[in-house]
Order: structure tokens, then C-alpha cells, then sequence
């Protein structure tokens, strides 16, 4: 494999594998912000597992395993977000490495750049798929447990 250093070609090496940069930065913002829902659903189970071991009513017992249900759901969907986001880095990455020695080097890898950044984005798209049922569970899950009960016989 022989390297051609031309400025010109290397220039336009760089920038050719720079285009998909921009997706790597989308994913990292993801995966901090996934990250962050993760903490706070083990956070809330931590908290909800601590009243539940203190307790012996039977409704907030019940309630507390329903919850923790739920949360555990939410946590395997974050962590599958994740999971799918960090694929996605990678094949992107691959992608950037590929498009610049295809460049650069001669070697004939635009076919695999082709199938690891269409790979890469529909890794994506399948995290936000993950994203987007995580946070609707979550708010479908939202239940004020005061607003349902008839608090001084108003409501």
C-alpha cells in the first residue's frame, strides 16, 4: 500500500472524512444525554428499593414493585440506546479511517465506507428508536399518586 503525500490529495482526504465527524459529535451529544436518563433511573430505583424495604403497607409495596418494573424497562432501553450509539461510533469511525486511506493510500474501500457509515446511521436510527420509547414510557409512567386520591374531599 503505497501513500501518496500530496498536499492536494491529502487535503481532500481530510475533508472527505471529516463530513462524517459531524454525525460523531450527534452521537456523543446522545450518549450524554442518555447517560444522564440512566443515572436518574437508577437513582429513582435506589430510592423506591430503600422505601419498599422500610415498609410493610401493602399499596405502596405493590406500587414500588410496579415501579421498579418499570424503571428496569427504562433501564434496558438506555442501556440498548447506549449500546446502538456506541456501534454507531464506531462504524462511523471506521468509515473516517476507510475514506481516508481510500483516498490517500489508494485503496479501494469506498463499497466498505458505503456499508459502515449506512450501517453507522442505522445504528442510529435505531438508538433514537430506543430513545423515544425509553422517554415515552417515562412520561406515560408519570402517576401523581396525590392527585388521584380525593385530598379533603375536594378534587
Amino acid at each position: 500500500m503505497a501513500f501518496n503525500f500530496d498536499s492536494s490529495v491529502i487535503t481532500h482526504g481530510i475533508q472527505l472524512a471529516v463530513a462524517p465527524v459531524f454525525l460523531l459529535t450527534a452521537v456523543s451529544g446522545m450518549i450524554g444525554a442518555v447517560a444522564g436518563r440512566l443515572a436518574r433511573i437508577i437513582d429513582r430505583a435506589r430510592v423506591v428499593e430503600d422505601r419498599a424495604r422500610t415498609s410493610t403497607d401493602p399499596e405502596l409495596l405493590a406500587r414500588a414493585y410496579r415501579e421498579l418494573g418499570d424503571l428496569q424497562k427504562r433501564g434496558r432501553l438506555a442501556n440498548g440506546c447506549i449500546g446502538l450509539l456506541t456501534v454507531c461510533a464506531f462504524l462511523i469511525g471506521i468509515t473516517i479511517i476507510l475514506l481516508f486511506l481510500g483516498e490517500t493510500a489508494g485503496l479501494a474501500s469506498n463499497r466498505f465506507a458505503v456499508g459502515g457509515f449506512l450501517a453507522g446511521v442505522v445504528s442510529f436510527l435505531l438508538a433514537l428508536l430506543c430513545f423515544m420509547t425509553e422517554t415515552l414510557l417515562a412520561t406515560r409512567l408519570l402517576n401523581f399518586h396525590l392527585l388521584q386520591t380525593d385530598v379533603g374531599g375536594s378534587r
